[in-house]
């Protein structure tokens, strides 16, 4: 999980192939990268405004790379809910909305992340899908 959701890039690569696969769901399809990709940019300003530092505690064996040291939010909460909620745009099925707690416990169990950072992100993320489906909606009008 967490090399798929590491910068967006495996919500970026679903979104295309979805949008090739159901070209009648194009638009849609594509909101899920946009999605993605905006809330991943979204935690990782914001983790230049906060900088908390990742957890270090010497009984924790962290079993993963980290792109930054940087933990407040996670941006794989972050780019995961926005993807999650965008998905479900796309597809029609609340099923995708699976991945967002699943991504979130990943990032605890894996030592990387405090549990606020992954709620934040979660937030982050539910609020960048909004906002993106709101855009999304609009220009669908617009056309």
């Amino acid at each position: 999980m967490s090399h798929f959701g590491e910068h967006a890039a495996g919500w970026l690569v679903l979104s295309a192939v979805g949008a090739l696969l159901a070209p009648r769901r194009r638009r849609d399809w594509l909101l899920v990268g946009v999605g993605a990709l905006s809330a991943h940019a979204a935690a990782v300003l914001i983790k230049q405004v906060v900088r908390r530092a990742r957890p270090n505690h010497p009984d924790v064996t962290v079993n993963v790379g980290t792109p930054s040291s940087l933990s407040f939010p996670s941006a794989h909460a972050t780019s995961s809910t926005a993807a999650a909620m965008l998905l479900c745009r796309a597809t029609g099925s609340p099923l995708p909305l699976v991945v967002v707690p699943l991504m979130a416990l990943s990032r605890l169990v894996l030592g990387v992340h405090y549990p606020t950072d992954v709620l934040a992100g979660m937030a982050i993320g539910a609020t960048v899908a909004g906002a993106t489906a709101k855009f999304g909606a609009r220009k669908e009008l617009e056309s």
